[in-house]
């Protein structure tokens, strides 16, 4: 199971919320980069950088500083927040972007997630943002009426290669995951899952691992140091 690093990205400064709630911020850095670079040093195999500002506003509001941060590492990105078209995607892409995050515009406009998942294949995820067992739009501040279930089997039959599930509820609380719900989600689907939202200790990463997760994205636990990335790292069955 690979361990990614969360940076999320609000104001130019790398933040955590909690809950998904803009108005609870704690900032942990004023430089990304340099984030992104710690992150490297301490093995980590691949970065998840979500655009705050840009989930919020529709449209990416940090590009030059996703460049910044492209430019400087050399381990995997992938990429959320905010992105709603092909062309926006072609030029994370051309940053070099590894992966990216496809979640509003999945759940708003199926047949051109359909589209994009066919022509970028592996190079695109769909974010699977659920609160209360439904789907979340708009930067986690819009509640849809689309199950979490049956969005992940519409997105697994429409051509989906991999996708992240984040419980918003979960999210930066330190509590622990959904294991639930995780495990609700992989019975009802075969593509790849990346787990994210509370994940706070070693153990919760153990379990994750036991589920059949491909990947777990860890936030606020690594800044605040409840999770030390080194020793996550070399513990049991985690790589």
């Amino acid at each position: 199971m690979e361990i990614i690093p969360a940076i999320d990205l609000k104001g130019g400064r790398c933040v955590r919320l909690y809950q998904g709630d803009y108005a609870q911020e704690t900032v942990y850095s004023d430089d990304p980069v340099e984030v992104a670079l710690h992150w490297q040093s301490l093995g980590a195999s691949r970065l998840h950088l979500i655009d705050l500002d840009g989930a919020a506003k529709g449209e990416i509001q940090h590009f030059n500083l996703l460049r910044d941060i492209a430019e400087a590492i050399q381990i995997p990105l992938q990429v959320g927040g905010g992105v709603r078209t092909i062309e926006m995607i072609e030029r994370l892409l051309e940053l070099g972007i590894a992966r990216v995050i496809l979640g509003t515009m999945a759940a708003r406009n199926p047949k051109l997630a359909e589209e994009i998942s066919h022509r970028f294949g592996e190079a695109t995820i769909i974010g699977v943002d659920a609160r209360e067992g439904f789907v979340v739009v708009e930067g986690w501040q819009e509640k849809t009426s689309l199950s979490t279930v049956d969005f992940v089997r519409q997105v697994t039959t429409l051509g989906a290669k991999r996708i992240i599930y984040t419980d918003v509820s979960r999210d930066g609380t330190l509590t622990e995951p959904n294991f639930t719900a995780i495990a609700e989600l992989l019975s009802n689907t075969t593509l790849p899952v990346i787990a994210s939202g509370g994940i706070s200790s070693i153990e919760h990463l153990r379990r994750l691992s036991s589920l059949g997760v491909e990947g777990a994205i860890v936030g606020r636990a690594l800044y605040t140091g409840d999770i030390r990335l080194e020793e996550a790292l070399s513990s049991i069955n985690i790589t």
